[in-house]
C-alpha cells in the first residue's frame, strides 16, 4: 500500500464570490473518486466572503482591554470575541478559543496570514462541512468524480509545540478508522486505538505545501478504502463532547 499527495498548482487568488470548484477545474484539478482533497480553509472562507476589513470593525471595552493584555489590536481581538463561544485559556500573547463549531484554537480561528492584504481577517468558514459537502457536490456534477473533500486549518496541540492540519470540514471519507475488536500483529485484542483518519490526511496534505507557496489545494492518493460514497456526518463528529474534554476549560 503506498500514498502519495500532491500540491494543485496555478490557483490564483480567491476572492469573496469566487467559483471555486472552477477555479480547481481550471487549475488541472486531477481527483477520482478515491482521492482525497484537501484544501486549506481560507480558500474556502474567502470564496464564502468570511473575510472582515479591520477599519470595519468598532471595538468593545472587553476587546479593548484584552487588547491591553496581549499587545494586539484591539479590532482584530473584537472579531476574535465574535467568533469565540468562550475564552479556553489565555496567557499574555496567547488566546485559545473554543469556536460556535465546537474547535478549540488559537484567537478562534481568525487570522491575517495570506489574508489578501494588509488590515484583513479570515474568518473560518460558518459550517465547514457544509462547504466540504458543496465541494464535492460541485465537482462531481462538473466533473462526474467525487472525490472525498477535507477542509483543514492548522491546530496547536495540548503538550506538544508546534502545530499541524486538522480536518475541520469533511464530506466523503471515514473519519476515525476504529480498531477496537480487532486485534494487533501479535494477536492482541485491541481496545482504544482509533486512527484520526481525516487529521492524518489533512497533516499529509500540508507536507507538501507552505505558507508562502500559494497551494492551498491538495490530492491524496491511496486512501480509497477510507473514501465513502455518501458524505457522511462530517467533522462535528470528530469533536469531543464536553464531558469528557480533559483539557478544556476547568470546572466552575
Amino acid at each position: 500500500m503506498s500514498v502519495t499527495v500532491a500540491a494543485v498548482r496555478d490557483l490564483p487568488e480567491v476572492r469573496p464570490g469566487d467559483d471555486l470548484a472552477g477555479l480547481l477545474i481550471a487549475a488541472g484539478l486531477d481527483a477520482g473518486d478515491g482521492d482525497v482533497l484537501c484544501i486549506a480553509h481560507k480558500v474556502v472562507s474567502k470564496a464564502e466572503g468570511r473575510v472582515v476589513e479591520l477599519s470595519d470593525v468598532e471595538p468593545s471595552e472587553r476587546a479593548v482591554a484584552l487588547a491591553a493584555v496581549h499587545g494586539k489590536d484591539p479590532r482584530h481581538l473584537e472579531v476574535v470575541l465574535a467568533e469565540s463561544a468562550s475564552i479556553v485559556r489565555e496567557r499574555p500573547g496567547v488566546l485559545i478559543c473554543r469556536t460556535r463549531h465546537g474547535f478549540v484554537c488559537a484567537n478562534a480561528g481568525v487570522d491575517a496570514s495570506n489574508a489578501g492584504g494588509d488590515g484583513r481577517l479570515v474568518l473560518l468558514p460558518l459550517d465547514p462541512d457544509a462547504s466540504a459537502r458543496a465541494l464535492r457536490a460541485a465537482l462531481r456534477e462538473r466533473t462526474g468524480a467525487a472525490p472525498a473533500v477535507v477542509v483543514t486549518d492548522s491546530f496547536g496541540r495540548a503538550w506538544r509545540g508546534g502545530q499541524t492540519e486538522t480536518a475541520i470540514g469533511v464530506a466523503g471519507l471515514t473519519l476515525v478508522d476504529d480498531w477496537a475488536g480487532r486485534r494487533d500483529a501479535d494477536g492482541r485484542d485491541l481496545r482504544a486505538t482509533a486512527i484520526a483518519v481525516a487529521d492524518e490526511a489533512a497533516s499529509a496534505a500540508d507536507l507538501v505545501r507552505s505558507k508562502d507557496s500559494r497551494e492551498p489545494a491538495v490530492v491524496v492518493r491511496g486512501l480509497g478504502r477510507f473514501v465513502t460514497a455518501d458524505d457522511g456526518p462530517g467533522a462535528v463528529a470528530l469533536v469531543r463532547p464536553r464531558a469528557e474534554d480533559l483539557f478544556g476549560e476547568l470546572p466552575g
